[in-house]
């Protein structure tokens, strides 16, 4: 049995019974509910009623929304490029009509998550779309909790298809990985940051933390080595794990706001406190 974490949503392994925990939530970064830990499955999801949305987000990318939400309730992005088509941030929960849209699509060519919160039922989704390649960043592989031949581990950065391209930038987790689609956006660029760069309600500006239902913060240091990274990239519009966007400019906006972080841990208005 592939159990389903309740609070996360990241699949276990092939298990006769669920287990005491999940690694995952227990860690600083998540939480573990009051009540206690509880798990779920695919079909017992789908015989309450739970059903995924599809939205058009803008030209050649589309999102995937269960409801109600299932876990951390990400927003799983499936881009679609001349090669084929990339589901980034998989949900913790699928359906045959979804998968059967997506196939719509054309083949899909591989599903990777910006990091482990993220990982959902993503090997469910890897087999139901043609045993295609799952992408984990290498320094994440602790954190996988169900191993199969079909993940593949990178390093610092992995190009899934000539305009589509996987970058390690850590924080938020050491392997946290961020998918620049240079080619997307009528060719200005697009990035799927998941929880690494967070846009804020104003959409003119972005967070950074270690954990965000914990509210743990991320030193400046490491705040500006994600916006140097990220600045040698091509983008100009910017997507959360969640749809939430920075719809222009987005480059300037993550040095802005990373610049602001950083001065602010540092120290420089502590008078204003």
């Amino acid at each position: 049995m592939i159990w389903i974490c309740a609070t996360c949503a990241v699949e276990t392994a092939d298990l006769t019974a669920a287990p005491d925990s999940c690694a995952v939530c227990t860690d600083d970064r998540q939480w573990v509910p009051e009540t206690g830990q509880k798990w779920t499955t695919i079909d017992e999801l789908g015989s309450a009623g739970t059903r995924i949305e599809v939205i058009d987000v803008e030209p050649e990318l589309w999102g995937l929304k269960a409801d109600p939400g299932v876990g951390i309730g990400q927003q799983t992005m499936v881009v679609r490029t001349p090669e084929g088509v990339v589901l980034f941030d998989c949900l913790g929960y699928l359906d045959d009509a979804t998968v059967s849209f997506v196939r719509t699509l054309g083949p899909t060519i591989a599903v990777a998550a910006s990091h482990p919160h993220m990982y959902g039922v993503q090997t469910e989704w890897a087999r139901a779309l043609g045993d295609v390649p799952i992408l984990v960043a290498d320094r994440d592989r602790e954190w996988v909790r169900r191993s199969d031949p079909l993940v593949t581990f990178y390093d610092q950065q992995h190009e899934i298809t000539a305009g589509l391209t996987l970058h390690r930038v850590g924080g938020h987790f050491s392997g946290q990985a961020v998918l620049e689609w240079s080619t997307g956006n009528e060719g200005r660029g697009v990035l799927f940051a998941g929880d690494a760069i967070f846009p804020n309600p104003d959409r003119k500006s972005v967070s950074f933390l270690r954990s965000y239902p914990n509210r743990i913060p991320l030193s400046g240091n490491v705040v500006q080595r994600i916006a140097d990274q990220v600045e040698a990239l091509h983008f100009d519009r910017l997507y959360n794990n969640f749809g939430a966007v920075v719809p222009r400019r987005a480059q300037a906006v993550v040095r802005f706001s990373a610049d602001r972080h950083a001065a602010w841990t540092r120290g420089d208005f502590d008078h204003l406190t």
